[in-house]
Order: C-alpha cells, then structure tokens, then sequence
C-alpha cells in the first residue's frame, strides 16, 4: 500500500484497536491464476507478539478451497473516510489555491490464510465473535440462546478460516501536512455533518492535533 510519510501509522496497538473496531476485513487471495476476495467479520487474536484473524466463510464459496495450504493473502480494514471540501479551508478566503481531496483511516494486514474445518474450533469461533460483537448491546444475544442443535446444523454450511498476521500498516489520511487553520477548518466543518463517518472523521483528527 503506498502511505506517504505523514500519514503512515505504525504502532501495532493503534492498527489493532482500529481492526478491532472496524471489524469487517476484505481477505484477498491470489491462487496463481486467479484473485479470490472475501469481505467477513473477523476476530482478531493476540498472544504476545502472536496477531491472527479469524472467520469464517460460506462452504459454496471458492475462495476456502484454494487454502490447502497457507496461502499468502492480504486483509484489509476500511474505516471511516470523508470528502474534505475546499470551503472547509481557510486558504480558499486567503488565496483560492485549494482543491478537495479525501480523507480515510486504512488498515493492511499481509500474511498467510488457512482453512479449518474441524468442528468445535468453529463452533467456538462462532461463540466467541457473537460474545464480542454482542458485548455493547443492553440485551446481548448468545448461541446459546439458540434451540438445542440448531447452530450446530447451521455450521455446516460454513468453513473456518485464520489469518496470521505477518506485517501491519496503516494509512490515516487527515491532511496532516495542511496548515493548521486549514486542518481545523475541515475539523469544524466535518463535524457539523449529518453524515456519521463524517464527524468520525473530525474526531480521528482532532485526536491528533497538538494539544
């Protein structure tokens, strides 16, 4: 992924935490003669300097049975992103030399994917990534809460997979290299937006303006 300098993001805890909070990846396979891509919820797993994904796809699609082996294979997690309007700037009042560009947070995991079809792995994979993404919510569903043998049955009609993670980047495109009343500009003018992923946006900025 090209990621000019002042966008580069490199701290494995900030590129976890937004995997983390973007939860859908796109798992993108090349089987030597063709691309497969996938986009599913994944769970992401630490264990000391250990970082792997796991999902899980439908047993109809191609993509699980090019995984004979670990395949090299890339995730990616898209975050909010924005249009930045020139208007925003204060530039424009002063001079006009301004042009709208787009503002994003990226993140690129490259590594090796797998295929796994043993059962109870995938049985609890399942519980696990219903637990996590059931977490927040005031009544929070569970497996359990299933009839006997029904997500049971239903598994059968899905593969596991786990991604293990061999390098991490991630690009948080926030006009960084503009001048600050251009930046804060956009801040103000994104976060006044209707658009939800827009004041996502003004806030992953003003978190990195210098207090």
């Amino acid at each position: 992924m090209y990621i000019p300098t002042q966008f580069r993001e490199t701290r494995r805890a900030v590129l976890v935490e937004a995997m983390r909070t973007i939860r859908l990846a796109g798992l993108v396979t090349f089987d030597g003669a063709a691309y497969h891509a996938t986009h599913v919820p994944v769970l992401v797993r630490e264990a000391g300097d250990s970082l792997t994904l796991e999902a899980h796809m439908a047993r109809p699609n191609p993509h699980w049975t090019v995984l004979d082996a670990p395949r090299a294979s890339l995730a990616t997690f898209q975050g909010p992103h924005a249009y930045v309007s020139p208007s925003f700037y204060a530039s424009k009042r002063e001079h006009g030399k301004v042009v709208p560009t787009w503002n994003y947070v990226i993140v690129e995991a490259r590594g090796t994917l797998e295929a796994i079809t043993d059962e109870d792995w995938l049985l609890a994979h399942l519980a696990d990534l219903t637990q996590f993404t059931e977490a927040e919510r005031p009544e929070p569903w569970a497996i359990s809460d299933a009839p006997d043998g029904f997500i049971r049955n239903l598994s059968r009609a899905i593969v596991g997979v786990r991604f293990t993670v061999e390098t991490l980047e991630g690009s948080w495109k926030l006009i960084q290299h503009k001048p600050e009343a251009d930046r804060r500009g956009t801040i103000d003018g994104l976060a006044a937006s209707t658009r939800e992923a827009d004041r996502e946006i003004a806030a992953a900025m003003r978190d990195r303006e210098p207090s």
